[in-house]
Parts: C-alpha cells; sequence; structure tokens
C-alpha cells in the first residue's frame, strides 16, 4: 500500500493494519521528512488518544491529515505509533 499527496509517496508498506477502514501505516515506513507535528489531538472511545501529523509536501501544508496513537487502549495495541492518513491523502495499493 501507498499513501500518496501531492505527488509524493508518504508512506508505503506491506504491512499496513486495516481498522475502521483505515490504512494504518508502521511508523518505518514513514517519510518523516513530509511530518510536521501538530497540537491536535483527539480521542476515540476504544483506541485511545491520537496525535496527528500536518504533511508538508513541495511547499504545500496539509493539516493535520495523519494520525496515530502513541500510547493506545489495549485494545488497539497493535496500531502503536502506525500512522493513518485522510484529507485528500491517496491511499492505494
Amino acid at each position: 500500500m501507498k499513501a500518496i499527496w501531492n505527488n509524493e509517496i508518504i508512506a508505503e508498506s506491506n504491512e499496513t493494519i486495516v481498522i475502521e477502514g483505515n490504512h494504518y501505516f508502521p511508523p518505518e515506513s514513514v517519510q518523516k521528512k513530509y511530518l510536521n507535528n501538530s497540537e491536535t489531538h483527539s480521542k476515540c472511545p476504544w483506541k485511545g488518544h491520537a496525535s496527528y501529523y500536518s504533511i508538508i509536501v513541495n511547499g504545500e501544508n496539509n493539516v493535520d491529515a495523519a494520525w496515530y496513537y502513541p500510547q493506545p487502549f489495549d485494545a488497539a495495541k497493535q496500531i502503536k505509533n502506525y500512522v493513518a492518513f485522510w484529507k485528500g491523502v491517496e491511499i492505494v495499493g
């Protein structure tokens, strides 16, 4: 699977975990050079507290377009630090 935004591959892995229709990419498969930490956080009742990244490619900023769970609840422990995408990031396989 690949996560693509603004014609750049942000993440690529054959080992994604699909939860609720979202592909979560292993942390080592994500191109961190495109990610900026965000102050945004949200909470899922069964996965826990999510943190966000903004994606910056070729001078364009896609605010809070990626998220991850640094300390997920036990029910979602398999996706700890895995990164998922939305806001126009194309997931192709």
